[in-house]
């Protein structure tokens, strides 16, 4: 039955990164969901699967996951079979303290090989879990110990690495939280991982290898060579159904407040197309991008806030306003509706908010948000590496890549460094309708301009980093952590569909050797 879903999307399988927004119509065989069709997709399973429990937070130096399938049941008519962390979507919040070392030991009772990624995480190159790169994945029923040094406080998350267009479709995701040593806390602390799905995972709806190139014509392949590129896009309506932590809509657990209490809401996309939040009520300041703290933030209202894939941010609000108030994305695709989650006051009375997601509103400008003051990195100092990474969309001969300066990955360019040096990428999006967030592992870069205008706003200090066409940003990082470190699109059809390349340290000797005969390993 896994097979069915949308998940099981493989290399050269491609979607476009759309927003909530995104006006694509539906497939014709998505407008409606039956009960009899869940039923179906359940009884594809060759075992009754047990239901998705409820996520967890463990905590302490020494953590235990287990990987294995089970029944998520989205809200009270879509149940779907899903892969998981201790058996639940998301998989169990790892909180641990700044300067902790930590072991996390995974088992495998999945029936395909697995990793975890700690996407945003510094980690040791030997523990990036990328098959392949930094580690064999790991094999039904086999245990792997993953160890590190929690440096680097924020919010971040972990995901399998292995098939991960398929994987982490499939629900294998969970957050991780490093607490900072010395921190005034919030009163409340929430953490939101939006995602979207399928509702009805079936083969007459994953034509074309799984995705319905809604745009393009149908025809034999010197057809494809002539069709009009600006006309490429790829249908994301097949995800008619979007998430907060694993539920939809009426499903989702109310977030319960006091009068007068901080609140800090840590928002993470796990999905593969944006989502533009807005937050009724209340001011709120956005506190941190991808885990790293933003300068002096001032308070915003009714803006939206865009949330690429892979990408998270904490804002923070006090609870002034008593009744019953929304989070919602906004957006007219099918599943936006479900996305959303009430704010209630606890013994306070005050009236029902409306949802109003058509509502057009304006989108924060991450690029002069927050004070200006001076950051580790500026436009016109030396720098010892330059990378020009132009994002493409092309016709392959199987199908749609996704391209770095015309190649698709491993023939792509590596951004060679060795340890101490100062590098500058200038990333492009030529993309004619694909948005692309860009994701480097076991760095963070600094944003310096967009469109070819410095940032004006607080330093802006991120590992993901999104580009709609025609953008161009210049970002700078330091290469201070030995590698082999991939740097790709993190809408995951794009990357397996070609669109990665590596940060590849010189000075860098790995302890691991992939073994050219073992055909286990699948990065992207």
């Amino acid at each position: 039955m896994k097979k069915l879903l949308i998940g099981t999307i493989v290399a050269g399988v491609v979607a476009l990164g759309a927003s909530c927004s995104n006006n694509a119509s539906p497939h014709s065989s998505m407008q409606g969901h039956n009960a009899s069709k869940e039923e179906n997709t359940a009884k594809h399973s060759s075992r009754q699967l047990p239901l998705a429990t409820t996520t967890e937070v463990l905590s302490g130096k020494e953590i235990h996951l287990t990987a294995k399938e089970a029944l998520l049941q989205i809200n009270d008519k879509v149940k779907l079979p899903i892969y998981t962390y201790n058996g639940s979507v998301p998989g169990p919040q790892i909180r641990v303290k700044q300067g902790d070392t930590v072991k996390i030991h995974l088992k495998n009772e999945l029936p395909e090989p697995i990793t975890i990624h700690w996407h945003g995480y510094p980690v040791p190159n030997s523990q990036d879990g990328v098959p392949g790169v930094t580690m064999n994945a790991i094999k039904p029923g086999e245990t792997f110990t993953y160890e590190f040094t929690a440096t680097v406080p924020g919010t971040y998350w972990y995901h399998s690495h292995q098939e991960s267009a398929k994987q982490v479709d499939k629900g294998l995701y969970g957050t991780l939280i490093v607490e900072p040593k010395h921190e005034e806390k919030a009163d409340r602390d929430y953490t939101l991982v939006l995602d979207e799905w399928v509702s009805d995972p079936n083969e007459e709806n994953m034509h074309m290898n799984g995705m319905d190139h809604s745009n393009m014509e149908h025809g034999n392949g010197s057809d494809h060579q002539h069709m009009n590129m600006n006309r490429i896009g790829h249908d994301m309506s097949m995800y008619d159904i979007f998430t907060i932590n694993g539920k939809s809509g009426s499903a989702v657990k109310p977030l319960k407040v006091k009068k007068g209490e901080k609140v800090r809401l840590r928002l993470v996309n796990a999905g593969y197309m944006s989502h533009q939040l807005h937050l009724h009520g209340h001011e709120f300041k956005i506190v941190a991008a991808d885990g790293q703290p933003l300068n002096d933030p001032q308070p915003i209202k009714d803006e939206l806030l865009n949330i690429a894939p892979g990408e998270r941010y904490d804002i923070e609000f006090t609870a002034n306003n008593p009744g019953e108030w929304l989070l919602e994305c906004h957006g007219d695709m099918k599943g936006a509706d479900g996305m959303k989650v009430k704010i209630q006051y606890e013994g306070e009375k005050g009236s029902a908010d409306k949802a109003n997601a058509t509502e057009d509103l304006p989108v924060v400008d991450m690029t002069s948000y927050g004070k200006q003051k001076l950051g580790e990195f500026t436009l016109d100092q030396k720098y010892d590496v330059e990378y020009t990474m132009n994002l493409g969309t092309a016709m392959g001969k199987d199908g749609m890549v996704y391209t770095i300066n015309g190649k698709t990955y491993p023939e792509t360019t590596p951004v060679h460094v060795k340890k101490g040096d100062l590098v500058k990428v200038k990333l492009v999006n030529d993309s004619p309708a694909d948005l692309h967030p860009m994701h480097l592992h076991g760095h963070f870069f600094q944003v310096l301009s967009k469109n070819g205008k410095p940032m004006t706003g607080s330093p802006l200090i991120k590992d993901t980093l999104n580009l709609n066409p025609g953008e161009e940003y210049v970002v700078a990082f330091k290469a201070d952590n030995p590698g082999n470190w991939m740097f790709h699109c993190h809408d995951l059809h794009h990357a397996s569909a070609g669109m990665v390349t590596e940060v590849k340290y010189k000075d860098y000797k790995s302890d691991y050797a992939p073994n050219p005969n073992d055909t286990t390993n699948h990065p992207e």
